[in-house]
């Protein structure tokens, strides 16, 4: 049975080069980074060189680069300590963001006294500007504003230079959850004015398990995970030195070939575009994703016209003919739980229809497109 994996948005695969360092890593490096005898400081100086390493691509000091779990754990670092340390009494944030925030958020209202303001989105699910100032510029309370930089369901870009820059116009503190955009679009954080950033090895062919925090220098954050002084103090734990290492490869390989790699991906999404249009001319492309400028050139998530009884076997089909996706639709087998993005910008009728992300990486060919769009055209007719 052939075999296709455009679920990229979800995890990639690991390039060899990060196997191999990880392995030569496990094998050969394993003292505790904190201990002072020469196996130790040998650990030490792969942890602070991939710190560096890190830091350089993103233009910022080594010191605001803070590794944790990955990117769960960097939203909640920061959301968290934001609010508990340093005063914040009014969070922006938008209703299609991901769960690690939303829900951290949630947990964050029950714990605290804080209130909670959602900005409006347009009708693709682009963040409504106007009224995000609006917000910004009518409350007294000190603020933070969390949206993340590209949606993982959708793929919309926000333009953070732009919202830094507001909350900068309205001393309000700006976290972005990057876990989808680093490693796939250039960031000059000296440019890009954010507080904080999260980003996550394994969504550009890194390890799992491991990720980090921008923390821009003076925030005055505090630790999520006490225990040890770590990281700065900012996170107790033994460090993953093979994962951190194979981080810093895998964001190396990403950024160094960035430009071949990212046409050809685009090219990859546009050809999947055309043909399932081709075939399917009812075929709806949600968000902003049919767009190579508004969304990432990583995904497309598509509104599939069948009815919902059929709907509920596309997905299981999918799989039986070994295509690795992603729903994405309110009604979909075996779900009990709605996309809370879709639900906010698709209209009832569609939110009745099946909706599939596709995502693509570097490993991803024309032919498995090819093969996924005759499948789909084949369950259809």
């Amino acid at each position: 049975m052939k075999s296709v994996y455009f679920d990229n948005a979800a995890t990639t695969p690991i390039r060899e080069e990060v196997i191999d360092v990880v392995c030569e890593i496990m094998k050969n490096n394993f003292g505790n980074p904190s201990s002072s005898h020469s196996f130790g400081r040998s650990s030490k100086v792969l942890v602070e060189k991939s710190r560096k390493t890190i830091a350089r691509y993103l233009n910022v000091s080594a010191s605001e680069i803070i590794f944790t779990s990955g990117g769960t754990e960097a939203d909640n670092l920061v959301l968290q300590s934001v609010v508990r340390d340093l005063g914040v009494k009014e969070i922006i944030t938008s209703k299609i963001e991901h769960h690690a925030v939303l829900h951290t958020i949630d947990q964050l209202v029950k714990d605290y006294d804080i209130n909670v303001e959602y900005v409006k989105l347009e009708d693709d699910g682009s963040v409504n500007p106007f009224h995000l100032e609006s917000l910004l510029a009518n409350s007294t309370k000190k603020q933070l504003v969390t949206l993340m930089h590209v949606n993982n369901e959708i793929g919309n870009i926000l333009d953070i230079k732009g919202v830094a820059s507001l909350c900068k116009t309205y001393n309000a503190l700006f976290h972005t959850d990057a876990v989808q955009s680093v490693g796939h679009y250039k960031m000059d954080l000296q440019d890009i004015q954010v507080d904080f950033l999260a980003a996550s090895a394994h969504k550009f062919h890194g390890p799992k398990g491991v990720g980090f925090a921008f923390i821009r220098k003076n925030s005055g954050l505090k630790p999520l995970i006490i225990g040890g002084e770590q990281e700065r103090g900012l996170r107790a734990g033994t460090e993953s030195i093979h994962n951190i290492v194979g981080m810093e490869v895998a964001l190396k390989k990403a950024y160094d070939n960035l430009n071949e790699e990212s046409l050809y991906i685009k090219e990859l999404k546009q050809y999947f575009i055309d043909g399932i249009k081709k075939v399917i001319p009812e075929v709806k492309l949600n968000g902003c994703s049919e767009s190579l400028d508004t969304s990432t050139y990583t995904l497309v998530n598509i509104c599939l016209p069948i009815s919902p009884k059929k709907a509920a076997m596309l997905l299981f089909q999918l799989d039986l003919k070994g295509i690795a996706c992603s729903k994405g639709s309110a009604c979909q087998s075996g779900s009990s739980q709605n996309s809370h993005v879709l639900t906010e910008i698709l209209n009832d009728d569609d939110l009745q229809k099946p909706s599939i992300r596709f995502s693509f990486s570097v490993y991803n060919t024309k032919e498995e497109i090819d093969y996924v769009i005759d499948v789909l055209k084949e369950f259809i007719t």
